[in-house]
């Protein structure tokens, strides 16, 4: 039985499917923004209260260190914002031209790789790294040192792989498969069908020739 393909999205569909991307992003990215610094705000609180108040010496000492940690933590919640919100006042303000619209998306898909790159994850490791090595060998209690930097690199983790990525997703949405053979360029589309009496693929195609030495109007 043949494979039903559908129809090729409309720019006008395409622009609006970014549209509704970046304003749940805008949404996660403000939910996000606001619930860390609350995590972070909150532990600060609870550290300064630890630093001046706990009767054991190494809780006080812990805590001198988390609350430098919060701070740390909190200020660069507050102050790196998400790209979302930007670009979806960027988006609705524009001329609803559908290739501005993806380079826009395709920016901050990008930014949301960035955020989630090795590099971004620098700037934890050595603050876990140095908060770490002032309690196990500063201190001299190495095992509460390490606990300290594995328990602030998964936080750190965790507020990385919870950004938003609905840029990502929208643009891989409509990306299509390219395959060039030559001067024979294909283009398509492809998805995996699961179903009860089925498995496959299913591949949509769009042949364009280039003539030789033919410009861009030669497709």
């Amino acid at each position: 039985m043949p494979w039903p393909f559908r129809r090729w999205p409309s720019p006008s569909a395409e622009y609006q499917a970014y549209e509704d991307a970046l304003a749940r992003g805008e949404r996660h990215a403000n939910a996000w923004q606001y619930g860390w610094a609350g995590v972070y705000a909150t532990t600060l609180a609870v550290n300064v209260y630890q630093a001046s108040e706990s009767d054991n010496r190494d809780t006080r000492y812990d805590a001198r260190v988390g609350a430098v940690k919060s701070a740390l933590a909190l200020a660069g919640t507050l102050m790196d914002r998400q790209p979302h919100p930007a670009a979806y006042r960027e988006l609705r303000t524009g001329d609803g031209n559908i290739e501005s619209a993806r380079r826009l998306l395709q920016a901050v898909a990008e930014e949301e790789r960035q955020r989630r790159s090795l590099q971004a994850r620098l700037g934890s490791l050595a603050v876990n790294t140095a908060s770490g090595l002032l309690i196990g060998v500063g201190d001299g209690r190495g095992r509460d040192g390490a606990i300290h930097f594995a328990t602030g690199m998964l936080v750190s983790e965790l507020q990385l792989q919870t950004q938003p990525r609905q840029a990502t997703v929208a643009i891989n949405r409509f990306q299509p498969a390219r395959l060039s053979l030559g001067d024979v360029h294909l283009e398509g589309e492809y998805a995996l069908l699961v179903a009860p009496n089925q498995l496959g693929w299913r591949c949509g195609i769009e042949l364009a020739t280039r003539h030789p030495g033919a410009g861009a109007a030669g497709w």
